[in-house]
């Protein structure tokens, strides 16, 4: 009961946004699925591509197939489906205030203007749920930040922001056991 039975990666569909810093947590969640060879599939019922994460019986891998300002309603269907408790889903998302060599996991707290985690909030209907967010850097600008997230990373970032992401699977163990604590001091304490 207390591990992620969810793992939730954030992103928009489309060729058109697959390169995108606004889809690292389809990358995430792509390389997690590469590494367990876990199939992914479309699941038209729960607006998502999603597939069991291999061995595991009970948790489940997903990448929503609606944009990110609509993630909530593929989260919320699939975990209502499954009976699973937002204490129990990890939403991998990027994260605009992190350096793109760094991950951090927390639970709860504020969307920080992410739309896909106030999607998914009005859907659970709670912000007590888990994030791995990802960092991609911030363009120094409010202004800017949608044409940012909406572009490709350089090839700098790409390679910290796929740096970090390979170092994150390291606390998949730890998130399946309920361990919390052991997977957010090995993912913050660089080395």
């Amino acid at each position: 009961m207390n591990g992620i039975k969810l793992f939730v990666g954030l992103g928009n569909p489309g060729d058109k946004y697959a390169a995108t810093r606004h889809n690292a947590g389809f990358w995430w969640v792509d390389q997690l699925a590469a590494q367990t060879n876990s199939k992914l599939v479309l699941d038209a019922k729960f607006f998502c591509v999603a597939g069991k994460l291999s061995p595991t019986a009970d948790t489940w891998l997903l990448k929503p197939t609606t944009f990110m300002n609509a993630s909530g309603k593929a989260v919320a269907a699939l975990a209502n489906y499954y009976k699973i408790a937002p204490a129990q889903i990890l939403v991998i998302h990027d994260e605009l205030d992190l350096q793109p060599n760094t991950a951090k996991l927390k639970k709860g707290g504020g969307n920080s203007g992410h739309n896909g985690l106030k999607d998914i909030t009005a859907a659970l209907g709670t912000q007590d749920f888990w994030r791995l967010r990802i960092g991609i850097g911030h363009p120094g600008d409010r202004s800017e930040v949608v044409n940012f997230v909406l572009k490709a990373p350089t090839k700098d970032e790409q390679a910290a922001i796929n740096q970090c992401v390979d170092d994150s699977m390291q606390i998949v163990p730890y998130l399946l056991s309920g361990d919390f604590e052991t997977a957010m001091l090995k993912l913050h304490t660089k080395k």
